[in-house]
């Protein structure tokens, strides 16, 4: 039925060769759109062509000390991530903190401040110590403490090495 139909349109759809992209842009320069007609659907590869290159020869991804000194620190924008956890798992909930932090980031670039942005992923020290400590106390009835420092680093290192990898 009209389904069928439907289904079989959207299959044929989506079978229809890409076209060929050749990236014409110079390296380091901005991309011109303006003599490309627009695709009819997003092509990854012809739509992300260029833009690092220039991105980077722009600057965008550095912070001139002696730019930001002259401002006040209304025009000033820094967000430092911490280091990674010990395991360096993962998420998609750090996927979109990343993309929230990199938006406000570019964001306040557009504004006209001088911004810089270091990303890092997740910083579960304390989680990974209270992860490892409950699992000594239900394996073993002890404390970090009744390990000492030493051998409690052993333990976080050999949980590390069974869960973080």
């Amino acid at each position: 039925g009209k389904k069928k139909k439907k289904d079989d349109a959207k299959s044929k759809a989506l079978n229809l060769p890409k076209p060929e992209f050749v990236n014409t842009t110079p390296k380091g320069h901005k991309k011109d759109l303006s003599a490309t007609p627009m695709a009819d659907a997003y092509h990854p590869q012809a739509v992300e062509a260029a833009w690092q290159d220039w991105w980077e020869a722009s600057g965008f991804y550095s912070c001139d000390p002696k730019d930001a000194e002259g401002k006040s620190d209304d025009e000033k924008f820094v967000m430092v991530i911490p280091p990674p956890n010990v395991t360096g798992s993962l998420h998609l909930g750090h996927a979109l903190t990343a993309a929230v932090e990199d938006t406000l980031t570019r964001w306040h670039r557009m504004l006209g401040h001088s911004t810089l942005y270091v990303p890092g992923t997740d910083h579960a020290g304390i989680a990974t110590q209270s992860v490892v400590e409950k699992m000594l106390m239900k394996e073993t009835k002890q404390s970090r403490h009744d390990l000492g420092r030493e051998e409690f680093i052993k333990k976080v290192w050999e949980w590390k090495g069974e869960y973080g990898d």
